[in-house]
């Protein structure tokens, strides 16, 4: 997998505290090895949570199982 840095286009709204901002492969292995979900799945509103779990990401993707 090619990794490159998205700069303004990053949703992570965690500014300018996020040293991981702006570079996606860095961004999902942080989260994924916390077990939770990056930023860009998330609604502009989910993310603003800050509630990376799965669970919050099924819900703000109305996501039923």
């Amino acid at each position: 997998m090619s990794c490159t840095r998205t700069g303004d286009d990053c949703r992570c709204t965690y500014t300018p505290a996020c040293p991981r901002r702006g570079n996606c492969c860095q961004c999902v292995a942080f989260h994924r090895e916390r077990g939770q979900v990056s930023a860009c799945m998330f609604t502009p509103e989910g993310e603003r949570t800050y509630d990376r779990s799965l669970t919050n990401l099924m819900r703000d993707r109305k996501i039923s199982l």
